[in-house]
């Protein structure tokens, strides 16, 4: 036999081996229902059926599950994405991924939906109070210099405006992007989420609070907590790229000012209770959660700030660690998320229990045209 077929043989045997061994650790490995990593559900086995086998959705189903729970699986699409990198190719899974920072490569491919603005027009016909819009860029609409040419046809900044002009007149609209631009040096965004820093979100709440008829806090008058220097967000689960230095998730407290005296949270099955704001438990987990905790449709802060001052904050996950700031501002803020509700606002809150409402979304959320649907109901 002559050594180039015994070499084949044995890389045959080896590379069967090694299946083998893979298969063995994927089937007999611990199962997971989510990838923390990969931000998540993973596939559960599916059900043995006549009807599933006959049209081909099981073998499908087997797959899929397969694939997720394959052993290593998290580790493999990493490697493959740093291959890929090194090998010039810049784009990975819809992300650009740069030495500094990951950012969103989709960004034209997004189209505002006027319903949104028609939505809360709707909603401020029945409203008694005063409507803010607080539009947030992406870290990719700041960041769109580090873009090439081609994926910028459809910027942020005329995202925002198509936003801005389909809302009433009576709405203020509030322009965070060009204060976020001027800081665009600073360490306003995280280097692996599409979303801003506590850093980024304080300077949004100084351009918001004043629009309510505030003066912001000075930014020396905050203690600064670091919670963790492991954080990894939405743009990373796309890709798996952990070159990228870890992102920092900050709490800021105002010492000697206001105090959260209650904290109501209601799902849309019941309600729970708790003292503070942030769940620092979520750092194990889905860290950004640690900011408000699971999402939830309503959530009820009550403060010691004896002024009387309610505001609604109607908000998707860009608005987590910008709670923080309104605190001292306010002696009742309630928080909704539409992206939660399947129940409409009316089951929850009486909106004109509060003279100011304040609508604050990354811009990357308004392509979803069934948004505020729950809004008006």
């Amino acid at each position: 036999m002559k050594i180039s077929e015994i070499s084949g043989r044995a890389t045959a045997v080896l590379v069967f081996a090694v299946m083998a061994v893979m298969l063995v650790l994927t089937v007999c490995g611990k199962k997971e229902d989510f990838s923390v990593a990969e931000d998540r559900e993973l596939a559960d086995f599916p059900e043995i059926s006549i009807s599933a086998l006959m049209d081909g959705s099981y073998g499908r189903q087997l797959a899929g599950y397969m694939t997720d729970h394959f052993y290593g699986r998290e580790k493999l699409i990493s490697a493959r994405t740093r291959i890929e990198y090194a090998m010039c190719e810049k784009i990975v899974n819809g992300i650009y991924i740069s030495d500094d920072m990951l950012l969103d490569a989709e960004i034209s491919s997004r189209r505002i939906a006027p319903e949104n603005a028609d939505s809360v027009n709707d909603f401020l016909s029945s409203y008694s109070g005063t409507v803010y819009f607080a539009a947030v860029p992406t870290s990719s609409g700041v960041y769109g210099d580090m873009l090439p040419d081609y994926l910028l046809t459809n910027p942020e900044k005329k995202q925002i405006d198509f936003l801005y002009n389909g809302l009433n007149d009576s709405i203020r609209k509030i322009d965070t992007y060009n204060i976020l631009r001027m800081l665009n040096d600073n360490y306003i965004y995280y280097r692996n989420d599409s979303k801003l820093t506590s850093y980024g979100a304080y300077y949004v709440y100084r351009t918001i609070i004043q629009k309510l008829g505030f003066q912001p806090l000075s930014y020396d008058k905050y203690t600064i907590k670091h919670v963790t220097s492991d954080f990894r967000g939405n743009l990373y689960s796309r890709c798996l790229y952990n070159s990228t230095k870890s992102d920092i998730l900050d709490i800021y407290s105002y010492s000697g000012g206001a105090e959260i005296t209650s904290c109501t949270v209601r799902t849309n099955n019941g309600i729970t209770y708790r003292n503070t704001l942030n769940d620092e438990s979520f750092l194990s987990g889905d860290m950004y959660r640690m900011y408000l905790g699971n999402e939830v449709p309503f959530m009820r802060i009550k403060t010691s700030v004896n002024n009387n001052k309610k505001l609604l904050l109607i908000k998707d996950s860009y608005a987590d660690c910008f709670v923080q700031f309104l605190i001292q501002h306010y002696s009742e803020i309630a928080v909704i998320s539409p992206e939660s509700m399947t129940k409409p606002l009316s089951s929850f809150i009486n909106p004109d229990n509060y003279e100011q409402t304040l609508f604050l979304f990354g811009i990357d959320s308004m392509d979803n045209g069934n948004l505020f649907d729950l809004l008006n109901g």
